[in-house]
């Protein structure tokens, strides 16, 4: 980023995982907004090209605490300045089931390994990338942030085990947290800047995508008896530049009100089951793309839709893309995006 984009008044963000699907998004929504910005990932599931040009990036684990301390130097970051916002973890619900210990080691330890570190240092603004799963198999239409949490897997537990730490860490210790409990994210950078790239993704927009470019031969459709309107799972999908730009305004409100922590939904509050989904991505690129329809995954709830109530009166936040064709446009633009460039390196 050049140095003349910077806004003076913005303080230094270190950003977990942010060559990864969420956080490179971040990386660029805070560029855009001024934000000096840099970046620890250990790229097992991240790309370094999704990292800017220009914005420092640092190879290594979230729970290296010398590593982590080293850039809170390097980047001032600490001392009372700055913010980690921190997306690094593993996401897949199914494989949290089969592999438990994974989920609490990659997503409880090593995030109470950088809370500790984030304390060490003096950072005084913590922002965590949780999850509606902490929510489990709510009994409302939608859920407020004091629906129970009652999670269903490990992934949801990990998660919520990381919220309890933050609130008793800033109880004992005094900084700012924010917690963002994300519904389904999906889409990709407008300006095609970034996207998903990871290998194997159980997403259902990008699953469906690669069907369409001829990466999958069908699209499996994991239960078909759940109590919704056709019986497949509904879900509140939000686009990940608009969920980019919640972190951002989020961020600003902790530097506006210092003393406060936040927790909010972010989620556009309306659902669409898997056959609707996989009608929007026919819909959208023209080909009818083969549903398998397979019994229902260990973990996986009927329906979980957002009630943004709170997200939208805490923040100045409208969202851009809520649209169920613009995401998935997005997504399969992308999906062509990197087969031209595997194509090109394969010429």
């Amino acid at each position: 980023m050049n140095a003349e984009r910077l806004d003076p008044s913005r303080e230094p963000v270190l950003v977990t995982g942010g060559a990864g699907y969420i956080g490179s998004h971040a990386v660029l929504a805070l560029q855009d907004a001024g934000w000096p910005v840099a970046v620890i990932d250990n790229l097992v599931t991240g790309f370094r090209a999704a990292v800017p040009e220009g914005v420092p990036f640092y190879e290594g684990d979230i729970a290296d605490g010398d590593l982590v301390a080293r850039i809170c130097a390097e980047q001032g970051i600490g001392g009372g300045r700055g913010a980690i916002m921190h997306f690094a973890g593993s996401v897949v619900v199914p494989e949290s089931v089969s592999d438990p210990l994974k989920y609490y080691d990659n997503n409880t330890g090593k995030s109470r390994a950088l809370i500790a570190s984030a304390l060490k240092a003096g950072v005084p603004r913590f922002l965590f990338s949780s999850t509606a799963a902490t929510y489990g198999t709510p009994d409302v239409d939608a859920v407020t942030e004091d629906t129970p949490q009652i999670p269903i897997n490990p992934y949801g537990w990990s998660k919520l085990m990381t919220e309890r730490m933050l609130a008793d860490a800033s109880a004992a210790h005094g900084f700012d947290y924010c917690v963002l409990r994300y519904f389904n994210v999906a889409g990709a950078d407008p300006e095609g800047r970034a996207g998903q790239s990871t290998a194997g993704a159980t997403h259902l927009i990008k699953v469906a995508c690669e069907a369409v470019i001829g990466q999958r031969d069908a699209v499996g459709v994991f239960g078909t008896d759940f109590d919704t309107q056709d019986g497949t799972g509904v879900r509140d999908y939000i686009h990940v530049s608009d969920l980019a730009a919640a972190h951002v305004l989020a961020l600003e409100a902790l530097m506006a009100e210092p003393g406060r922590s936040l927790t909010m939904n972010c989620g556009y509050g309306h659902g669409f089951s898997v056959l609707d989904v996989l009608d929007a991505v026919d819909r959208v690129s023209g080909i009818r793309i083969e549903r398998r329809m397979e019994p229902r995954r260990a973990g996986d709830p009927a329906k979980l839709i957002s009630d943004p109530s709170r997200l939208r009166a805490t923040l100045p936040w409208q969202p851009r893309h809520d649209e169920l064709d613009t995401i998935v446009r997005h997504a399969l633009a992308w999906e062509r995006r990197l087969m031209d460039q595997a194509a090109a390196l394969n010429d």
